[in-house]
């Protein structure tokens, strides 16, 4: 595609198959950093770059997908995933002819290689001449998401070309072990009551009183992709929670959470994730409670005003 002269040359080029060993490493490493123990195979990452399978709205809506790699000296250093989104009918307001970095990502020691990716991957979205344009650290994990505080080099590329976190907003992740958690007791108000069902994604724990929903919680039990990530297979995640307004603070929500990961514990997971929104939204004291601790935040929402 192009070669950025300099002390070391980099060149920024399409990815190809061949570079797909140097490009696992390359994600995995930045994985790592998230959440301990946690890689992709090959095959999942690949999978990504063609479409997203878990994403059954979003990525139809996809017209154009491109795959750019920085390299120097046969090394590859750097590397982003982008996105265009349609105009027609089907697709949603906010994605309607948006271009987005999916991600990118690069060795901390090759800054200069990942500030000329970077340069190019703006390039390619002003030329698909969309109207918005958004960038991300969007990996194909439960736990990759935004931009984690865990990757400083990663923000300050997205900031040197130009991306704004001005309307953005924070993200928590809580992670621990289910080990010697207490079940669930009895129910922390006279007539409490607890349905298991289907929900997206996910098992829902419903709390009813008198036949109401007075909260719920998610939790999903899969987070291999259906066995495409083995590395996660261990682990549980705990997707929404919430309570009445009414019925807060009389320990239901615990309650639910206990249910939930009884549940889980019996489907053999041993360790769970928690993301959570704004500290505001989701006290992290809750979690707390469990023996879980954050281990990171994350910043989302960074875009772009394209030129003209």
């Amino acid at each position: 595609m192009c070669t950025v002269p300099g002390q070391l040359a980099t060149e920024i080029r399409l990815f190809t198959r061949a570079d797909r060993d140097q490009l696992v490493e390359l994600v995995n490493a930045h994985i790592a950093a998230v959440v301990p123990g946690w890689s992709l195979p090959v095959s999942a990452l690949l999978a990504q770059l063609e479409r997203e399978p878990a994403e059954y709205v979003v990525d139809p809506w996809v017209v154009d997908r491109v795959t750019f790699v920085a390299v120097v000296r046969d090394r590859l250093v750097a590397a982003a995933h982008l996105r265009r989104y349609g105009t027609d009918s089907r697709v949603m307001p906010d994605f309607y002819d948006a271009g987005e970095i999916k991600w990118l990502i690069g060795w901390p020691h090759r800054m200069e290689a990942a500030h000329a990716l970077a340069k190019a991957c703006v390039g390619q979205l002003e030329k698909w001449g969309v109207k918005r344009q958004w960038a991300s650290g969007d990996l194909p994990s439960p736990a990759t998401f935004g931009i984690p505080d865990a990757w400083p080099h990663v923000r300050a590329v997205v900031v040197g070309a130009g991306f704004s976190d001005r309307a953005g907003h924070d993200g928590i992740r809580f992670a621990g072990t289910l080990d010697g958690l207490a079940p669930p007791g009895p129910p922390p108000v006279a007539g409490l009551t607890v349905r298991r069902e289907v929900d997206n994604l996910a098992t829902r724990f419903t709390g009813l009183l008198d036949g109401a929903v007075v909260g719920y919680v998610n939790a999903q039990g899969d987070l291999t992709g259906g066995g495409t990530v083995s590395r996660v297979t261990r682990w549980c995640a705990l997707r929404e929670r919430f309570v009445e307004p009414a019925y807060r603070r009389r320990g239901i929500g615990t309650w639910l959470v206990r249910h939930a990961i009884e549940w889980q514990q019996l489907g053999g997971a041993d360790r769970v994730l928690v993301p959570l929104g704004s500290p505001h939204d989701d006290p992290p004291e809750f979690y707390e409670q469990f023996g879980w601790r954050e281990i990171g935040r994350t910043r989302g929402r960074w875009e772009r005003v394209p030129s003209g």
